[in-house]
């Protein structure tokens, strides 16, 4: 009987134990609720707590007295706006925007080339072994086939070109998107991936309006221009691209830049060019041509001390061209050929 006692005696010991417990969380619970909240936000004037915000003008203000109490509220919401769900899903998004100009479209992370830790120091010699073995991995995931080794060999040397011809962003990632498009339709067997990837970027260049000249082209790439020529007829005709021909002007400001004429004659040099397409003068004639002849027409005119071997170095073209074109322009501008006599009059 002793033992029954006492395992009843037991068995009422956690009972209780468990009851105060409870009690006392909900003792907390009660004066939790009777405590005034710390962190409620009052009116430094009258002491209120009606106050309201106004989001665009990013203040908070009294209902009561009309003080201001905080001004110049950072909006933490989006920069953007969805009327329904699918429009939200598809403009939600985090950290940096992606972009074509990456083989992976910048999803992957990049360990820096630099061997310092956050604060700047210099890593000892076990840590930069460490962080050249991570380099080393983290290379092999990011290229996991041979597409993508293509891809990024090839965005590469689109960069590269770019960098090198003064080329802008847009004109980058619309190259990139052509050679992706080259890439997933299989036009790159049998064909180099330097020569597509320059097709490429001339294309692109002459979307964006900012041609550059087949010489140019050439001598930034690894291909020679018989190749890239080649590679960009076929990718324009195979992804049916839509490419106006070269207007002649959008070369003009480049290349008075870099004869460094001023903009009066960059004036005339383009109403000379609006003059022959007007009278059909620039047809089956090639646009670096003719703006490097209305540039040297222009100079003439508005005598500038330009002679025809600067004009050449420039803008490479040879001066027999630009001889040509130069008179057909006067020609077509009611003028007598070779006007300004000098230079021009001795090379003729």
């Amino acid at each position: 009987m002793s033992d029954s006692v006492t395992e009843r005696a037991r068995q009422r010991v956690p009972t209780d134990s468990q009851e105060r417990r409870t009690e006392n969380a909900r003792d907390e619970t009660e004066d939790e609720r009777e405590r005034p909240d710390e962190e409620t936000l009052r009116c430094p004037e009258c002491g209120s707590t009606d106050l309201a915000t106004d989001e665009g003008r990013g203040e908070t203000v009294c209902e009561d007295c009309g003080l201001v109490v905080d001004e110049d509220a950072v909006d933490r919401g989006p920069e953007w706006r969805a009327f329904d769900s699918k429009e939200k899903d598809e403009k939600s998004r985090v950290g940096a925007p992606t972009t074509n100009m990456m083989h992976d479209k910048g999803l992957s992370t990049n360990i820096g080339w630099q061997d310092k830790d956050a604060y700047g120091n210099s890593l000892s010699s076990n840590q930069r072994q460490k962080m050249q073995r991570l380099r080393t991995w983290n290379e092999r995931f990011r290229t996991r086939d041979s597409k993508e080794r293509n891809l990024k060999q090839a965005l590469g040397e689109i960069d590269r070109m770019a960098s090198a011809l003064g080329l802008p962003d847009n004109v980058r990632e619309t190259s990139s998107v052509i050679y992706r498009r080259a890439l997933e339709d299989s036009l790159l067997p049998g064909r180099s991936i330097e020569g597509i990837a320059t097709a490429s970027l001339h294309a692109a260049a002459r979307m964006a309006q900012v041609p550059r000249s087949l010489d140019e082209v050439a001598r930034v790439s690894r291909v020679d221009e018989d190749e890239f020529e080649r590679a960009y007829r076929y990718i324009v005709r195979e992804l049916s691209l839509e490419i106006k021909p070269a207007d002649p002007t959008q070369y003009l400001p480049r290349f008075a830049s870099d004869v460094e004429v001023p903009k009066e004659t960059e004036r005339t040099a383009r109403e000379l060019l609006e003059n022959a397409k007007r009278e059909n003068v620039h047809s089956g004639k090639s646009p670096v041509g003719l703006a490097a002849a209305a540039l040297y027409a222009a100079a003439q005119l508005t005598n500038e001390d330009v002679t025809q071997h600067q004009v050449s170095e420039v803008t490479d073209i040879s001066e027999v061209t630009i001889r040509n074109r130069y008179q057909e322009l006067l020609e077509a501008w009611d003028a007598t050929p070779f006007v300004g006599g000098g230079e021009s009059g001795a090379e003729a």
